[in-house]
């Protein structure tokens, strides 16, 4: 993540948070930079037969099969958009590794806590439970999503089962 900036002095003695900010439907979004593993171009991604609405498919990456969501399908809005800008960004969500597509990856943020408030549900398009918080930054705001909230535990559950019977289907079908 070396090409994105570090933004915003946080003062001495001022708890911190550092935050990948990115854009979804006119929005800027963050994630805690410790649950980003890494951050790629579009890929091709393979749709998948009876997939959840959310769910735009698989990639491989490096041999591991990943499932890739869509914020915008899971907060109801139509789908992302593959430009240039586009990215898959790959975190954690509870024990497993997923990409989300977003439509473009802004910087790195540092953020001093206080500037953290409780999502309000007067300005809010998508449902405030989705959110741990709201950061004022620099002339706008950074919406903080709550990945185990956006993506609950037991759907990402099932989402890794999917995953092992497509893995163990290839395997069956390639002897």
């Amino acid at each position: 993540m070396s090409s994105y900036t570090e933004t915003m002095p946080v003062p001495e003695n001022e708890k911190e948070c550092k935050l990948v900010v990115f854009h979804l439907a006119g929005a800027e979004f963050g994630i805690e930079i410790e649950r980003v593993r890494e951050i790629i171009r579009v890929i091709e991604i393979t749709r998948m037969p009876k997939a959840p609405r959310f769910l735009s498919g698989i990639i491989n990456l490096r041999g591991k099969i990943v499932s890739v969501l869509d914020f915008k399908r899971r907060f109801g809005l139509p789908a992302c958009e593959l430009t240039m800008d586009a990215r898959i960004m790959i975190v954690e969500v509870g024990d497993q590794i997923v990409g989300l597509l977003v439509d473009k990856v802004l910087e790195v943020q540092r953020i001093a806590m206080s500037k953290r408030s409780a999502p309000s549900k007067n300005f809010l398009t998508i449902d405030a439970k989705f959110l741990s918080g709201v950061f004022e930054s620099k002339n706008s705001f950074i919406l903080l999503l709550n990945l185990e909230r956006v993506f609950n535990l037991e759907e990402i559950k099932n989402l890794a089962d999917f995953e092992w019977s497509l893995l163990i289907e290839e395997r069956v079908n390639a002897r």
